[in-house]
């Protein structure tokens, strides 16, 4: 099977493109400076050839899109489309990398795979728009795989700096009041490539850890495998750290769909953290 892997040095580009290799697949790393993603015709061209496509590039500066929707809505929604209209042209399937920030972040309970999206944000906009790009031209050979609260060996992220900001300073505060569930690229990885091997049914699927907890548990935890003392994180509210863009209270999603599918979800959030710290606190 021939991979193309768009955005490959980013975090979970880098454990895709790498889990691949290990597994003798052929496969295409693609960068910004590789091709034009802008251009369908330089886009037609590096897809043809290739079994499945992962789109992994993406604006994820989310602050950033609010002042930026255009541009972000240039990376996350029109390069979609013009990855999934290529892919159309051949007999392969388009795994688009989307995030939880296209629901409302209100619920209560996790959200199915097939719930409403309704983003509060621009950043959950342009992705989500992403996704109806891929929907549409590509009905029965897509697969939108939604992840969040990633973490990983990389590129920057929440557990890096929260074992810097003790390490720095020998105390820090994390909000206590946003739940979801923190998610190892390598695992994201290695479910996609179940995902496509396993041939599930076109459609939306969910590629975070089990369980949940609160930004505030995730910085304790890390600090304890860091070696560092967990009182020295203490907890506080979102609105001590508001932000630009409105972050979602409520981040869990449901994997129902994996499990229709046949394919097991990724494990619970603290054993999995466990297993990826000495790599991720490593880099």
């Amino acid at each position: 099977m021939r991979w193309l892997v768009t955005g490959s040095a980013g975090m979970l580009g880098t454990d895709l493109v790498d889990l691949l290799l290990r597994r003798g697949e052929h496969v295409t790393p693609l960068v910004r400076s590789d091709a034009d993603l802008h251009d369908p015709e330089a886009v037609a061209r590096v897809v043809a050839g290739h079994d499945v496509v992962v789109n992994c590039a993406a604006w994820t500066r989310v602050d950033d899109a609010e002042e930026h929707e255009a541009e972000a809505l240039e990376a996350n929604g029109t390069i979609p489309d013009i990855l999934a209209r290529a892919v159309a042209e051949g007999p392969g399937r388009l795994v688009q990398i989307s995030t939880d920030y296209v629901f409302d972040g209100l619920a209560a309970t996790p959200y199915a795979e097939d719930a409403p999206t309704a983003p509060r944000s621009a950043y959950g906009r342009t992705k989500a728009a992403g996704e109806e790009a891929v929907r549409t031209a590509l009905p029965d050979r897509h697969h939108v795989v939604r992840t969040a609260w990633l973490y990983g060996a990389h590129g920057p992220c929440f557990p890096k700096t929260m074992a810097r900001l003790v390490r720095e300073r020998g105390a820090v505060s994390v909000v206590d009041d946003q739940v979801g569930q923190p998610t190892w690229t390598a695992d994201v990885a290695d479910l996609v490539v179940r995902l496509v091997l396993a041939d599930a049914p076109a459609g939306s699927y969910h590629a975070t850890s089990t369980g949940q907890c609160s930004w505030f548990d995730l910085a304790r935890a890390v600090v304890a495998s860091a070696g560092l003392d967990p009182e020295a994180v203490t907890p506080t509210t979102s609105d001590a750290f508001v932000r630009p863009a409105p972050r979602p209270a409520y981040s869990v999603l449901g994997h129902d769909a994996l499990v229709r599918a046949g394919v097991e979800p990724i494990g619970d959030w603290r054993e999995r953290w466990e297993t990826a710290a000495p790599a991720v606190l490593a880099t």
